[in-house]
C-alpha cells in the first residue's frame, strides 16, 4: 500500500508515524532481510525493497505472488544470493515489542529475565574459571621493549585490570611477582616480565568487553532506579536490592524496570560491536522522565559498542532533543 525509504543517521536513528502506517513492519522486514529470513519475508506482501550499503553494494528483494528473487548488486552487476549470504552481510538484533517473554530452544516460553540472568550466570562463571595467566605459552615472545615501555605498558594494563575487578574479574598473578613491576623488577627479570605483560594483554582481551558490559548495564540501572540499586555479584547474580539491602526479586520488578533491564541487556551482552540493532517501541512501559532520558543512553550505548540503531516509535518523548535523528514515514495522499 505505501512506499517508505530511511537514511540512516550517524549512529542512531528514530522512525516514527501514526498508527497502521507499516512502522513496525518496516523495520521486521529489514530484520528478516539481514537474518536470510526468506519465509517471514514471504508472508508480508511487498513488490521490492532494497538495503543500500555504504560500500555502495545494494541488496534487492522482489517479491511476485509470494515468491522471492534476492540479489546482491556491486558495480552495477547483479548476482542471486543464498540465505547464508544474506545472513553474513551484518549482524542484526531486533529487540521487538512483546519482549518480556522469550522462547528456549526446547520451545519453553519463559520470562525474558529469568533466562538472561541464568545466561549471565554462565557466562560469568566460565570467566572466571578462566582466570589462568598462561604465561607458558608465550615465553617464546621476545620483543624487544625498553624498560620504561614494559613498565608504561604494565601500568596501563594494571587500570584496565582495576576496571575489571570492580565488575568480578581478576586473574591469579603468579607467586613471586609484582605487577604492575618496577623499573628495577623489569631490570633484573626483563623475560619474565615481558611474559607476564604479554599474559595480562591476552587477559583483558578475552575478559575487557564482559567486564565493561557488566559496569555499564550496572551503572546505567543505577542511574535511573529510585530506591533501588542493581548489582552483580562473584557468583554471577544479577539482582536489585533497595537502599536498605533489602533483596527484591526479578520477577517482582515493575513492569517498566523489567523492559529496561531487558533492552539494555541486549544491547550490552546480545549485539556484536559493528552491528544494527533495530528497536520496536522502547517507550512501553516507562514513565515520561525516562524516556526522556533514553535517547542520549542508547547513543552512548552505540558508540561504546560501535553500533548503528533503529529505534521504532510512537513517543515525542523518546526522541525528545533528538529531533534531528527522527524520521516520519510518510504517506501521500490524494
Amino acid at each position: 500500500m505505501f512506499d517508505h525509504s530511511l537514511e540512516l543517521r550517524d549512529r542512531l536513528t528514530f522512525i516514527h508515524s501514526p498508527n497502521g502506517y507499516g512502522k513496525s513492519t518496516f523495520i521486521r522486514m529489514v530484520t528478516m532481510a539481514l537474518k536470510g529470513d526468506v519465509e517471514g519475508l514471504q508472508e508480508i506482501p511487498f513488490t521490492r525493497m532494497d538495503l543500500n550499503f555504504s560500500d555502495e553494494t545494494n541488496l534487492i528483494i522482489e517479491s511476485e505472488n509470494g515468491e522471492l528473487r534476492v540479489q546482491m548488486q556491486c558495480n552495477e552487476i547483479e548476482s542471486e544470493i543464498s540465505e547464508d549470504e544474506m545472513r553474513s552481510i551484518l549482524d542484526v538484533l531486533y529487540i521487538t515489542s512483546d519482549r518480556l517473554n522469550v522462547k528456549k530452544l526446547d520451545g519453553r516460553i519463559v520470562p525474558a529475565l529469568e533466562a538472561y540472568a541464568s545466561e549471565f550466570a554462565d557466562r560469568l562463571r566460565t570467566a572466571n574459571e578462566d582466570n589462568e595467566l598462561h604465561m607458558e605459552k608465550i615465553t617464546k615472545c621476545r620483543k624487544e621493549f625498553g624498560d620504561d615501555e614494559i613498565v608504561f605498558r604494565s601500568k596501563d594494563l594494571k587500570a584496565k585490570l582495576d576496571f575489571m575487578k570492580d565488575a568480578g574479574f581478576e586473574p591469579e598473578i603468579p607467586s613471586g611477582y609484582r605487577f604492575p613491576p618496577s623499573r628495577n623488577d623489569v631490570n633484573d627479570f626483563r623475560d619474565d616480565y615481558i611474559a607476564l605483560a604479554y599474559a595480562v594483554s591476552d587477559y583483558v582481551k578475552r575478559n575487557y568487553s564482559l567486564a565493561e558490559s557488566i559496569v555499564v548495564f550496572r551503572d546505567i540501572l543505577n542511574g535511573l532506579l529510585v530506591g533501588k540499586n542493581a548489582y552483580v555479584n562473584e557468583s554471577g547474580t544479577i539482582g536489585v536490592e533497595f537502599d536498605d539491602g533489602t533483596a527484591l526479586p526479578l520477577n517482582k520488578l515493575s513492569s517498566g524496570e523489567k523492559q529496561l533491564m531487558i533492552i539494555f541487556y541486549n544491547l550490552l551482552f546480545h549485539a556484536s560491536p559493528g552491528s544494527l540493532v533495530v528497536i520496536d517501541e522502547p517507550e512501553i512501559s516507562l514513565h515520561i522522565s525516562w524516556q526522556q532520558k533514553l535517547g542520549s543512553i542508547l547513543m552512548d550505548i552505540a558508540r561504546l559498542r560501535d553500533l548503528q540503531m533503529i529505534v521504532a516509535t510512537h513517543s515525542p518523548q523518546i526522541v525528545h532533543d533528538k529531533w534531528d535523528l527522527a524520521n516520519e514515514l510518510r504517506v501521500e495522499r490524494d
